[in-house]
């Protein structure tokens, strides 16, 4: 996966836009007015941040030491920071990027998240 195929995904979820909030070269997609996945770079490779639950946190660094890590910038207890370098299968970081979207989206006032209608499983 790459920013530009994750910026497709994530633009073809319900109530998602791509904006520019921190610098021109950092874009983030957003649900509703809430940041669901920050695409950076690492030393030079392709990152994206996530939010995820603690106890997924924990298990995502573990799994892939070193290609996932304590979100940067962000608060470690509930975002990771993806490297995009091959070593997550894609697979994998859809489901990451998935699960943001919906946490994020419980997170939503209700007025609001009643037209999302998250992923079924």
């Amino acid at each position: 996966m790459n920013h530009k195929q994750l910026i497709e995904l994530g633009l073809s979820y319900l109530g998602t836009s791509l904006r520019y909030p921190f610098d021109p070269d950092l874009p983030v997609l957003f649900v509703q007015e809430k940041m669901f996945a920050l695409l950076g770079k690492q030393k030079g490779v392709e990152s994206i941040n996530l939010k995820t639950s603690p106890d997924e946190a924990w298990l995502q660094r573990e799994t892939y030491p070193g290609s996932v890590i304590p979100g940067y910038h962000m608060n470690k207890q509930h975002w990771n920071t993806v490297m995009l370098n091959g070593t997550v299968p894609d697979d994998v970081i859809i489901t990451m990027f998935r699960e943001s979207y919906r946490l994020v989206i419980a997170k939503l006032p209700k007025a609001e998240r009643d037209w999302l209608i998250p992923f079924s499983s």
